[in-house]
């Protein structure tokens, strides 16, 4: 029996909502600056994951979009890009071990691009309305752990004041979200709200029972 997650969706639907908005109030306020453009797909090759309720959230609306033979060429590509994006992450960890620095491993991580399995042959985003958090940030300067972040593409000037998106905020809502959905579902897994998903993970993995730790009580 699938699980009823539509009141976690909804919770994540308003915090996608807010941060639209304050998207497009950077966006309206310095539009010379951001250069967010149809067919840019700079955004479409960074790495990141998600947390559980956006794999969750993606996973649904993946399987209500696509079906079929599309469905199955999609999840094909993204089975490609989720063993490269493996192998990176088990090459980073042993370089690590052998003692480089984790930033600098993580730095040289993130000057990596792999392409989104959800960019189609036009440039365009297949599932432009659901797409994650990060992408819709892209293009306006955001703070991650007290370092600033901006697009290479925009004309946001390095070193002069701008309105910053603190990215922790929005991770922090993402994980409590994730953690009243666990608690919700009764899972046994009772850390898996920490879980942080690539977007090709998202789209291959069955989000079962089994997979969550939901266990039928008698």
């Amino acid at each position: 029996m699938a699980l009823d997650l539509e009141k976690h969706f909804v919770k994540y639907e308003a915090l996608v909502g807010m941060v639209d908005q304050l998207f497009n109030k950077v966006k309206d306020e310095f539009p010379k600056e951001v250069f967010c453009r149809e067919k840019c797909s700079d955004c479409c090759y960074a790495i990141f994951d998600l947390t559980l309720i956006e794999a969750l959230y993606l996973n649904h609306k993946f399987k209500e979009n696509f079906s079929g033979s599309r469905k199955a060429d999609l999840i094909a590509i993204a089975d490609k890009t989720d063993r490269a994006l493996t192998k990176m992450k088990r090459d980073a960890v042993k370089e690590v071990k052998k003692g480089e620095e984790e930033l600098e491993v993580v730095g040289r991580m993130s000057q990596e691009r792999v392409r989104c399995p959800l960019l189609g042959e036009d440039n365009l985003c297949l599932m432009y309305d659901n797409r994650p958090i990060t992408c819709r940030v892209y293009g306006i300067p955001t703070s991650t752990a007290g370092a600033s972040h901006i697009c290479g593409r925009t004309n946001f000037v390095q070193g002069k004041a701008y309105p910053t998106l603190n990215m922790d905020k929005i991770y922090t809502q993402l994980q409590l979200f994730s953690a009243e959905l666990v608690k919700d579902i009764k899972s046994e897994n009772i850390r898996m709200h920490e879980l942080l998903i690539p977007v090709s993970m998202a789209m291959v993995t069955n989000f079962n029972e089994d997979y969550l730790g939901v266990k039928n009580k008698n």
